[in-house]
């Protein structure tokens, strides 16, 4: 993959790179940038998500499905675009639901490393996507090693929150046997963001003030969802 695995993740992480699978993927990585291929998020950031959410810091898990497609928008964290960069729809209705739920005002902006940084994880399923073809990257070796990073959050001990937006996500974490009901985790699942679902009961869902609830009471603190 040409990335350095952040020391934090890399017990959870470094058997499964090390696989057959994983090493073919960052092969084909290699042969599709080589032959021209345009990659986002560009190398460097495609690890982004667990550089600033260290695993023993990890609270709030985000699942997302893979990065943004278009020039400039993918910068290595689920739903999050970079400033300056326009804000994408389901990040305009997952703002129009933080607002709704926690009274907290419309960010100018799409970036969300204010979240990653107090301990919400924004993991896409695949890290990596071909320029204007969406989900090009689903199924090429990805799943695998994500699957390791959401799993290696379940397996702690301290109590955390998974929001599962749209049956991408909600599929990958019935993978995951501590993600079962009546675990230690909060399992927050809706329909996804998207302007196609947003309406069939994302909007209503209080993801945001949900997670605090439980954070708080598990001794946990609770995230500023406003901190961007």
């Amino acid at each position: 993959m040409a990335e350095s695995i952040p020391p934090s993740w890399r017990d959870a992480l470094e058997p499964v790179l090390a696989a057959k699978e994983s090493r073919k993927l960052g092969g084909w990585l290699k042969a599709q940038e080589a032959a021209g291929t345009p990659i986002y998020p560009p190398r460097g950031q495609r690890l982004r998500a667990l550089e600033l959410t260290p695993l023993d810091q990890v609270k709030v898990v985000i699942l997302g499905q893979d990065p943004y497609h278009g020039p400039g928008q993918a910068h290595g964290l689920s739903f999050s675009v970079p400033e300056g960069v326009k804000v994408p729809p389901s990040l305009v209705n997952i703002y129009k639901e933080l607002a709704d739920d926690c009274g907290t005002a419309v960010p100018d902006h799409g970036n969300l490393e204010g979240w990653a940084r107090q301990g919400v994880l924004l993991l896409n399923n695949a890290l990596t996507v071909e320029a204007g073809k969406a989900g090009s990257h689903q199924g090429m070796g990805w799943d695998a090693i994500t699957d390791a990073a959401v799993a290696a959050v379940a397996a702690r001990e301290e109590p955390s929150v998974f929001i599962l937006w749209g049956s991408h996500a909600q599929k990958k974490a019935r993978n995951i046997p501590e993600l079962k009901a009546d675990g230690r985790h909060l399992v927050i699942s809706s329909p996804h963001p998207s302007p196609l679902s947003a309406y069939r009961g994302f909007f209503g869902s209080k993801p945001f003030s949900r997670a605090n609830t439980f954070l708080e009471e598990q001794g946990r603190g609770s995230i500023d969802w406003s901190a961007l």
